[in-house]
């Protein structure tokens, strides 16, 4: 396959504004698209991020439910986080399934990435299989606004409720979850 035809910048023209946040910036930017239209655009910079599917050796799936703000809800969501400066991917979420978990893993695949919201995004999400888990003896410290309650599942029972629709799931737990699914050939 021919990457060249996947993989074409746009050219940056000018920046109008910029609003920097903790953990993001937005942007708004001239810039002329590969199709040679030229028009502003609004996107969010954002560092990137990584996710764990993490099993146990019973073979529960370990879910959060998670507070989001911007949707005032609880979401069901594999653990996560943004990566740190000069962090890989690997060790992010080596730290994010501790903090927000509670468990270690010693056995880690890679799953792929995703992008997550290209419309407006830059985000790129990098997934992973966490195994061969233990419970932390303490709790790591997280971080001040997260409110996460920790869930143990049958993976029958995740498939039931994202087919089903009555649990609110994020878009990256379903991907991650099926490209999980078909590493392990479940």
């Amino acid at each position: 396959m021919d990457d060249n035809i996947h993989f074409k910048k746009a050219i940056f023209k000018e920046k109008i504004s910029e609003l920097k946040t903790k953990k993001f910036s937005f942007e708004i930017n001239r810039i002329e698209l590969p199709n040679g239209h030229e028009d502003e655009y609004g996107q969010i910079i954002f560092p990137n991020a990584a996710l764990a599917v993490p099993i146990t050796n019973e073979n529960k799936v370990i879910l959060l439910r998670q507070y989001r703000f911007a949707v005032s809800r609880y979401l069901l969501e594999f653990p996560a986080g943004t990566l740190e400066i000069g962090e890989t991917p690997i060790n992010s979420i080596k730290r994010e399934i501790q903090e927000e978990a509670g468990y270690k893993a010693e056995k880690w695949d890679k799953l792929g990435a995703l992008v997550n919201a290209p419309g407006y995004s830059d985000e790129v999400i990098h997934l992973f299989l966490a195994r061969d888990l233990s419970k932390l003896k303490n709790k790591v410290k997280g971080d001040l606004d997260e409110d996460i309650e920790v869930l143990l599942m049958d993976p029958q029972n995740l498939d039931n409720l994202i087919s089903c629709g009555d649990e609110v799931l994020d878009a990256k737990t379903v991907t991650a979850w099926f490209r999980a699914k078909q590493f392990l050939g479940i």
